[in-house]
Order: structure tokens, then C-alpha cells, then sequence
């Protein structure tokens, strides 16, 4: 645990050290779980958001964007039921004062379980060596078995309790697996109390006549109320899908681990609109075509699970979130949910307008039934930077720190460095910036010794580093350093753009799917 502590810790300083992310007003002693995207972390999360928009708008024919306001009518609100269900379990340890969100509390307790197959499959694979068969250990090892088994009663008892609303069972959970407080390790609990998350703001010239609204919690509704709208302009079949990103705000109490949970954040969100009854296959499809998209990032399979919902939300008929190991253990990066038909009804009924499709073929309207796929960007941008932050020991003794960020998703491609900064290599190194920054963002690098300009930009997480040396005045031919493998080798100047495309295209990136 204190080995995971550690490197997240590390995470988070180096996120401030290269202009990745800072903390919100920090002059003034900073906001708390409010963070600031630097000049380097703005363009790593407009490139996500970019991979995830290619593939889910540009890439599917009956997929369209829309970019829906913050601010709606407070009665969306209502009829989705953030109004009257939008609250979290929170619990006070009444030594440290701390206040903590109960389920969450159990799930890092299931988390530790997991820690511990973990830790049994390892040394199973020491042991045994070539031999070893994981998917059979797993499924055999009654030690493994005994803590997935503790491990799965635990979720569905705390599912249940949260379901029927029984606070008081809850908290009798908590005592019963005597949970501590992380910070004073007490178990002096106050009881269980669900609060509510959404942030109330005002619309008007006057507070006379000012309207109640909310910052809106999710970007899903925009969606919703918008469904017909799109459908008739664009004259749309079912099944078809209407994607959106952007900002959505929650009173997070208890928001912590750095940009995982903030109270303000950005989403990427999917409804796909289908016919009832399909949505059994949808879901399965929507499913593996989402762990494809993630996989063609290239951060590990063994990174990823699915954990299917034992409590499903008052919309939904099946639910799985599609999880990350971060370096604070596996935690959801992406939602996938079976709505059924329960938002355009709910919308229907407090509109008093009809949300429904007419099928001609069946010629009949109905009310279509909606599969979501939604993942937090900034979850996403922690699971990319966390996972690609690594310390390597070299043959020659020495370390590096190297962020190993995919090449599609990498703020900036290549560094041109000039050797030194005399005898016309700057010039010449700067004309390659104008010829590539067309193409890719590209910078120029002449300050220091070369091999310390190389580490720079291991640790900034550009992809190439373009050499111009003596020998390049001669033979128009660069050296070309590969971050992830350090190899280095001679090419023409001309051939720069092809290299780098070959590496950074997101469509070379998304044909792995």
C-alpha cells in the first residue's frame, strides 16, 4: 500500500513539474478538487478527447455529435430524478472529524481482497514458472476462491442495502468488517446520511425574479431532451446514436485522488437509441466495442476488467463499469448502462411532448429504448498519465524517468534539437519546426548538453527527438531518437513527416480495434 502511495504521489508532482496539471488557484491556497489543465495537459486531454470522438462520431455512420448547455430547464431535473435520488452515503468518523462516502469505504475494503489474489497469483507464478496456468489457478485455489467469494458477498449485501436504502445496515457492514478511518485508523462511526449532489445556481437580473437552476450533473440529459430535435433534422434511423462531451458539476464532499474525483469535470457520453427489446444484444456489443477502444491504446489487458452492477440505478435493466487499475488500485474509468426507455418517458410525462420514434416499418411509434456508454475524460487522462509514468534502470546504472504516453495521444510529437547553437544548426533545425508544425505540434529544444535535452523530453513524454548535427549541413539526413526504445538512426529530413505520421496517426492507432 505505502508502495502504491508512492507512486501516486509521484504521479501528481510530476503533473505539476512538466505542465501537465496544476491546482486550481493556487496563489490563494488552491480550491479543494478543483485542478487546472497546464500547456501540456491541455493538449494530452484535447487529444483524448479527439481519439474517443473519432472513433465513436467520425468512425459510425448513425452516430452524430451534439454540444448541449450547462444550464437547462430546472425541471429536467425533476423528471430524471437527480432531484429526489442524486445523493451519495456519506459517514463522519467522529475521532479525525473526516467524512468519507460509506460504499466507498466498503469498496476499498473488496479492493484489498483483490490486492490479495493479486499477491496469490504472483507467487503461483514463481512457483510454477512456465507451467502456470492462470485462468485455472484462479478458478481452483480455494485461497483465491475464498476471497472472491468474501469479496462478491460483500458487494451484494452493501448493492441490496443501498437499493432498499437501509443506511442503518450499511453502517452495520462497516463495523462488521470493523473499518477504520484511513487517517486515524478509529471506528467511531456517526451514522449513514445520503446527501445530495447537485450545485444550485440562480438564472435572472434580479433575485426577485431570478429561476432556481442547477449546474447540470451529467451531460446524458442534454441528450434526452434533445432526441427528437436530432432524429427529424437529421432524419435519423433507429438504431442510432447522439454523442457529446463536455463539463459536468457535482458537490463531491468527499473528493479526493487528485483529478479522479473533482466537482467539476469533463464526460464523454454516448446514448444510443434502439428498438425494445434489443437491448440485450446492444449492451453485449456496446460492451466489447468499448474494451476494444481502450485496449488500442496499448496500456495492458491485465489493466482492465469489467465489474458487472449488483445496484443498478432506478433507469437501468443491466449495468457494468469497465475498470483501471490507477496506482490507488481498480477503480471505474468508463460506465456502460441499459437505460430502457425510463429518460424520453420520464421527459414525456413532465413535458406533456411526445419523445417517440415511427417506425415504418413496423408502422407503428414507439418509445425507443437507450444504451449508454460514458467515460470520465479526466479518469481517462489519469488512467493514460499514471500507467505511462515509469522509472527505468538503464545498462549503464543510471535511471531515467520516461512517460511512456501512447504516440497518438502525446502532447507534442518530436523535439528538434540543434547539436549546438552555432555553425548554422539552428537555423537549419528551425526550418524543420516550420516544415512539421503543419502536421504535428512540434518544439524547439537547444538549452543544455543534448543527452540532458533527451531525458527532457522522456520526461514531458514526446515521442522522437530530431538531432541536427555538422553532418546534416552535408547530407540533409537527421538523427531520430525513439523514446520508448531509445534507438536512434539516420534518416533524410525528408523522410521526418512519414516516420512520425506512421507513429502518431490516430488511424493507424484506431485500425487495432
Amino acid at each position: 500500500m505505502a508502495k502504491q502511495e508512492d507512486k501516486f504521489k509521484h504521479v501528481i508532482s510530476h503533473a505539476k513539474e512538466y505542465g501537465y496539471v496544476f491546482q486550481s488557484s493556487e496563489i490563494y491556497d488552491g480550491l479543494s478538487a478543483v485542478y487546472d489543465y497546464a500547456q501540456n495537459g491541455v493538449e494530452l486531454k484535447k487529444n483524448i478527447r479527439e481519439y474517443w470522438w473519432k472513433a465513436m462520431v467520425q468512425m459510425n455512420e448513425n452516430i452524430v455529435g451534439l454540444d448541449s448547455a450547462i444550464f437547462m430547464h430546472p425541471k429536467i431535473w425533476k423528471a430524471s430524478g437527480h432531484v429526489d435520488a442524486f445523493s451519495d452515503p456519506l459517514i463522519d468518523n467522529k475521532d479525525s472529524k473526516k467524512r468519507y462516502r460509506a460504499d466507498v469505504l466498503v469498496e476499498d475494503y473488496v479492493g484489498k481482497l483483490d490486492t490479495k489474489i493479486e499477491k496469490e497469483v504472483k507467487k503461483a507464478a514463481k512457483r510454477f514458472g512456465d507451467a502456470f496456468n492462470k485462468s485455472e489457478f484462479l478458478s481452483t485455489n480455494p485461497r483465491v476462491l475464498g476471497y472472491k467469494e468474501k469479496g462478491d458477498a460483500i458487494l451484494k449485501r452493501l448493492g441490496q442495502s443501498l437499493e432498499k436504502e437501509d443506511l442503518a445496515d450499511v453502517k452495520a457492514l462497516i463495523e462488521e468488517l470493523e473499518i477504520a478511518c484511513p487517517l486515524s485508523g478509529s471506528r467511531n462511526w456517526t451514522d449513514v446520511k445520503q446527501f445530495n449532489l447537485m450545485f444550485g445556481t440562480k438564472l435572472g437580473a434580479s433575485a426577485e425574479t431570478a429561476m432556481d437552476l442547477y449546474l447540470r450533473p451529467e451531460t446524458a440529459q442534454g441528450i434526452f431532451v434533445n432526441f427528437l430535435n436530432v432524429q427529424k433534422t437529421g432524419r435519423m434511423k433507429i438504431p442510432f446514436g447522439i454523442a457529446q462531451t463536455g463539463k459536468a458539476f457535482r458537490n463531491e464532499i468527499v473528493a479526493r485522488q487528485f483529478i479522479f474525483r473533482m466537482r467539476e469535470f469533463e464526460q464523454m457520453e454516448m446514448q444510443f437509441f434502439i428498438k425494445p427489446g434489443t437491448q440485450g444484444d446492444w449492451y453485449k456489443y456496446w460492451k466489447e466495442a468499448r474494451m476494444k477502444w481502450h485496449l488500442s491504446l496499448g496500456l495492458g489487458e491485465d489493466n482492465y476488467r469489467f465489474h458487472d452492477h449488483e445496484k443498478m440505478a432506478h433507469y437501468a435493466d443491466a449495468a457494468t463499469d469497465i475498470e483501471f487499475r490507477f496506482p490507488f488500485g481498480f477503480k471505474e474509468l468508463e460506465g456502460i448502462h441499459s437505460r430502457t426507455d425510463f429518460d424520453l418517458k420520464a421527459h414525456e410525462e413532465h413535458s406533456g411532448k411526445k419523445l417517440q420514434f415511427f417506425d415504418h416499418e413496423e408502422n407503428k411509434s414507439y418509445v425507443p429504448y437507450v444504451l449508454e456508454t460514458s467515460v470520465g475524460l479526466d479518469r481517462m487522462f489519469l488512467a493514460v498519465f499514471s500507467n505511462s509514468l515509469q522509472e527505468e534502470e538503464l545498462e549503464n546504472g543510471t535511471t531515467r524517468t520516461v512517460l511512456k504516453l501512447p504516440a497518438v495521444l502525446a502532447p507534442t510529437k518530436a523535439a528538434i534539437l540543434p547539436l549546438v547553437k552555432k555553425d548554422g544548426l539552428p537555423e537549419v533545425a528551425r526550418k524543420i519546426v516550420e516544415d512539421l508544425k503543419w502536421d504535428f505540434n512540434v518544439t524547439y529544444d537547444e538549452k543544455d548538453a543534448v543527452g540532458r535535452r533527451y531525458r527532457r523530453q522522456d520526461a514531458n513524454g514526446t515521442p522522437f527527438c530530431i538531432t541536427v548535427d555538422h553532418d546534416t549541413l552535408n547530407d540533409d539526413s537527421v538523427t531520430i531518437r525513439h523514446r520508448d526504445t531509445m534507438e536512434q538512426q539516420r534518416v533524410k529530413i525528408s523522410e521526418l513527416k512519414g516516420i512520425i505520421e506512421q507513429e502518431v496517426s490516430m488511424k493507424t492507432w484506431l485500425m487495432k480495434m
